[in-house]
């Protein structure tokens, strides 16, 4: 608790938070169309870099920068964040990413693009990325007036324990068309990871070259 107007570090944490909650949710709402992911607020002691991670950059910076410098007024002025640099960074491997593939399959669906389809289509992209696999959830009045889900899946996709938190992306976005509200579930297993099903064989030198290499050590001791 905070006693006498001082702040605790607590306290602090709690407002930086919150803070980039806020800057997350109104980035993911005018910049949908960019492909937006995420992003990182860093205190410097010049100011707060400000680092933008979405798939199509020149969509948030614009003409001239024109977008970023009315975004660095909105940033400090609506948000409170001292003196911002703001940083747009494109999304490496974007087909690796759970949120920008969940975001495709949004915009597919907005287009009328059966879901199906837009599932299917995802799930070869993802897997010809490299991704160990994949599935893709989408949920809401699929095919009549009762909401259901369907699931999309190849490869392994762990669910649960230190796997599914270490090597598994997740993300979860919503597509509002006629019918009303889907929602679409994005998990992909990714590559060049140690896996814990992954098998290891080490193969044994032949007895007399462990021979040589003790004859070796016991000389040199």
């Amino acid at each position: 608790m905070s006693i006498k107007g001082k702040v605790t570090i607590k306290d602090y944490f709690i407002k930086r938070g919150l803070q980039k909650m806020l800057v997350d949710l109104f980035l993911q709402k005018h910049f949908k169309s960019a492909g937006y992911v995420k992003v990182d607020l860093i205190r410097t002691p010049m100011g707060t870099r400000v680092i933008i991670y979405a798939e199509r950059p020149g969509r948030i910076v614009g003409r001239r920068h024109i977008y970023l410098r009315a975004l660095r007024e909105i940033l400090e002025k609506e948000f409170g964040i001292e003196r911002p640099s703001i940083y747009v960074h494109p999304v490496e491997k974007p087909e690796l990413n759970a949120k920008v593939m969940a975001e495709r399959i949004a915009r597919a669906l907005e287009r009328g693009i059966r879901f199906r389809r837009a599932a299917f289509t995802a799930l070869r992209m993802i897997m010809a990325a490299g991704a160990r696999g994949a599935e893709i959830i989408i949920s809401g009045k699929l095919r009549s007036e009762r909401a259901k889900f369907e699931k999309f899946t190849a490869g392994v996709v762990f669910k649960s324990g230190t796997p599914s938190e270490e090597l598994v992306d997740e993300a979860v976005t919503y597509a509002l068309l006629k019918p009303g509200v889907y929602g679409i579930t994005v998990r992909i297993t990714l590559p060049n990871k140690r896996h814990p099903d992954d098998i290891e064989i080490k193969e044994e030198a032949p007895p007399e070259v462990e021979k040589l290499l003790e004859e070796k050590k016991t000389e040199g001791g």
